[in-house]
């Protein structure tokens, strides 16, 4: 059983701050805990605009705080996320969230991350894995 609190990652490897300066996350579940997913609370800063693509991941998303706009780059259908909004990106697809205010969220991905992961220049993270 692993217990792990907000607290206990703060200021560690596993609290991750972006190079775009739009978003830093908090790793809670990673690779290395070899559960088949990763579980992440992140923060989006409110008047950015972060573009993303995980080619290699789907990532599910639940808005615990916040209000934010959310674009399908691919159809260019918009949707207002906010507290209790889900979305799924069930089909690898390219988005882009504006948050009006900043933006909380708990996010599960497969393939888990390492915690290493950052956007590249196309909005995706790499697929890394952890050392067996």
């Amino acid at each position: 059983m692993i217990v792990r609190s907000f607290s206990d990652i703060e200021n560690t490897d596993r609290h991750v701050k972006s190079a775009s300066g739009t978003w830093e996350s908090k790793r809670i579940v990673l690779a290395k805990e070899k559960v088949g997913f990763s579980l992440h609370e992140t923060v989006l800063y409110a008047g950015t605009e972060t573009s993303m693509w995980y080619a290699n991941h789907i990532e599910a998303v639940l808005c615990t705080e916040g209000e934010a706009e959310l674009t399908n780059d691919e159809t260019g259908e918009t949707h207002w996320i906010s507290p209790g909004t889900m979305y799924l990106l069930d089909g690898h697809e390219r988005h882009t969230l504006r948050p009006k205010t900043d933006f909380r969220c708990v996010c599960v991905f497969n393939p888990p991350v390492t915690g290493r992961e950052d956007h590249d220049e196309n909005g995706v993270y790499p697929l890394l894995t952890e050392e067996a």
